[in-house]
């Protein structure tokens, strides 16, 4: 069967119906998402992918202070991207909802789904998204406390001083409030384009746009309780991060599993 991924076309298609949810059903998802980690951990897999990333990222900081800034927009902008590295996990719970096969690497299984194009085309969406954040925070970062790559009036020398510059400063203290507000807008525009869209993509041959509308229609109709799950996302995943960011090991595949149980409860 050939994949509809024409944006174009998706108007003409009519959307599955919408259903209202509580805030009952987003701790109820959270908690099928906690049953499908442990019948399925990901643990392993997910401390391979992640730390080579996070090393990188901590030797860079480590032996070029000039790259400081990018600290912060890089580790909070894996929230944009989080639908989409996930979406192994969204179809281990969708296997093991249905009850198929969910061992060793089934959830890579999404490969060879039908819309497999459509799912390309969103993750580099989002993939597109994240670094326009990326952009628009170094942006903002040079027109507060330094020109567009470094900080006033030369790159830091120490991770003290770089902390001195961004808490002890108007500029600084600028650059928190506009950025946290961009910050903010960026995780909205993603709230409502994957939310639903990657789970649905696994579930229905359906293109993107009907998948993105989709997504867009759910928010829509739970505007308050859509931002409590958004809400909840940041808090884990602060709180994962915490510890050296271990804790992402559990928290990120928790996520993963209950967005499929999400978008269930908020599509027909």
């Amino acid at each position: 069967m050939a994949t509809t991924i024409s944006l174009d076309a998706a108007e003409f298609v009519p959307l599955p119906a919408i259903r209202n949810i509580t805030i009952h059903d987003l701790f109820d998802s959270l908690s099928k998402g906690i049953e499908d980690a442990k019948a399925k951990p990901s643990f392993v897999p997910f401390v391979i992918g992640i730390y080579p990333l996070v090393s990188v990222l901590a030797i860079m900081v480590l032996f070029n202070y000039d790259y400081l800034p990018l600290l912060f927009p890089v580790v909070s902008g894996t929230v944009l991207i989080g639908p989409f590295v996930t979406i192994a996990l969204c179809e281990v719970s969708r296997r093991r909802e249905r009850g198929l096969d969910y061992a060793e690497l089934q959830g890579y299984n999404f490969l060879s789904s039908p819309s497999i194009v459509s799912i390309m085309i969103l993750g580099l969406m989002m993939i597109g998204l994240f670094f326009f954040w990326l952009t628009t925070a170094m942006t903002l970062y040079g027109m507060t406390v330094g020109d567009e790559w470094r900080s006033v009036p030369q790159a830091p020398e120490s991770l003290m001083e770089f902390a001195r510059t961004i808490f002890s400063t108007s500029a600084g203290w600028t650059l928190i409030i506009l950025g946290n507000l961009l910050g903010l807008f960026f995780a909205v525009i993603s709230l409502c384009i994957g939310t639903v869209s990657f789970p649905m993509l696994l579930d229905r041959n359906v293109g993107v746009g009907v998948a993105v509308r989709t997504s867009i229609a759910c928010v829509k109709a739970n505007p308050v309780n859509m931002g409590v799950w958004g809400l909840i996302v940041v808090v884990l995943l602060i709180a994962g991060a915490i510890p050296f960011l271990a804790g992402l090991a559990v928290v990120v595949p928790v996520l993963g599993h209950a967005t499929w149980h999400l978008y269930r409860k908020s599509v027909v």
